[in-house]
């Protein structure tokens, strides 16, 4: 079987604490980006430095009613016992989530593109995308082409995550001239292939878009 989905609730909830095998601790908190206009209701998560303008990135075969959607990210803040902060603390996106509906999700599945299959699944395989920048985003699938100035080594998105102290984000980008978004952050870790998961409520209707950054031990998530 493919990968199971986590209880993603248990990412979301602040004040959640998991161990790591390292002996360092991980202590959740949400923060809150800014809203992804989807225009066409099409989603694209990818690595933004790697995919924009690449014509690479395609959208969730799943779609939902055009709107204006917030964005969320799950940040542990890992502390390793006896080490001192030195830059501020370290901070790690865990998931972020991209919010249709604001209620439970009771059911998950994998966010899949065309020609994507589960039957192809061996157990513990998943579709994901891939980083190659330690970064990904959500945005609407219309507003591929929208971002130019992001598409080389400088520019609005490099800005966004140039700060001091760096913060992982969720960070904004919007094109002024067509009012198009997209909402980035960093990916728990760093490069790696990453799923994206639909939770669906007790209607089948779509809740939210998860992508998972492998930051939680799957040990956490066991009640």
């Amino acid at each position: 079987m493919p990968m199971p989905a986590p209880d993603f609730s248990w990412h979301f909830t602040p004040g959640n604490v998991f161990e790591e095998e390292s002996g360092s601790t991980g202590t959740m908190s949400v923060v809150r980006g800014g809203e992804l206009w989807l225009h066409t209701g099409r989603v694209i998560a990818c690595d933004p430095f790697v995919s924009l303008g690449a014509g690479e990135a395609e959208p969730f075969t799943a779609r939902v009613a055009p709107g204006r959607y917030p964005v969320e990210a799950a940040v542990a803040t890992l502390v390793r016992p006896g080490e001192p902060e030195v830059d501020g603390p370290h901070l790690r996106v865990a998931a972020a989530r991209l919010v249709i509906k604001d209620v439970p999700a009771v059911s998950w599945e994998l966010a899949l593109q065309p020609g994507q299959d589960l039957a192809e699944l061996d157990d513990e395989e998943f579709f994901g995308y891939g980083v190659d920048a330690g970064t990904g985003c959500f945005y609407d699938a219309g507003s591929d082409g929208s971002f130019p100035d992001c598409e080389g080594d400088e520019g609005p998105l490099w800005d966004a995550f140039d700060t001091v102290p760096p913060l992982p984000g969720p960070h904004t980008v919007t094109d002024p001239a067509s009012g198009h978004n997209l909402i980035a952050f960093t990916s728990g870790w760093g490069d790696g292939a990453y799923p994206t998961w639909i939770g669906r409520d007790e209607a089948g209707e779509v809740t939210c878009f998860v992508t998972d950054f492998f930051v939680v031990p799957a040990e956490a998530l066991v009640s």
